[in-house]
């Protein structure tokens, strides 16, 4: 049997990790691509709402209900690499990994989800 406490004390011990992440509508092709300072957590975030309905993207919510669940993928698209030197700007590095994804996979355009959110 699990102890729920040993549980707990390993969550709470985890420490979250920065990056940049992306949800794609395998069906229309449209793509949100973000940041955060806990990549994993906006991950669960952005599931939870979308099950909930309750996504404050409305046109991703829309594609969920109409698509389903089965018909998006979350990816992982790069992290910050934590340093030794306590000296990194996680901020900045962020940001510029952010930069660097949204060239490549665009999407600001009218036929992708427009993120104006801040990494959280």
């Amino acid at each position: 049997m699990i102890d729920k406490r040993t549980l707990k004390q390993q969550y709470l011990a985890k420490t979250s990790r920065a990056g940049v992440y992306a949800i794609r509508n395998l069906v229309t092709g449209r793509v949100l691509v973000a940041s955060s300072n806990d990549v994993q957590g906006a991950l669960n975030r952005h599931r939870f709402e979308l099950r909930q309905g309750g996504h404050r993207n409305r046109l991703l919510s829309q594609d969920w209900s109409r698509h389903g669940e089965a018909s998006f993928a979350f990816d992982i698209l790069g992290m910050v690499e934590p340093e030794v030197d306590s000296t990194l700007d996680v901020a900045r590095e962020l940001e510029e990994l952010l930069a660097l994804w949204r060239q490549e996979i665009p999407c600001e355009g009218e036929n992708d989800y427009a993120w104006t959110g801040r990494p959280r």
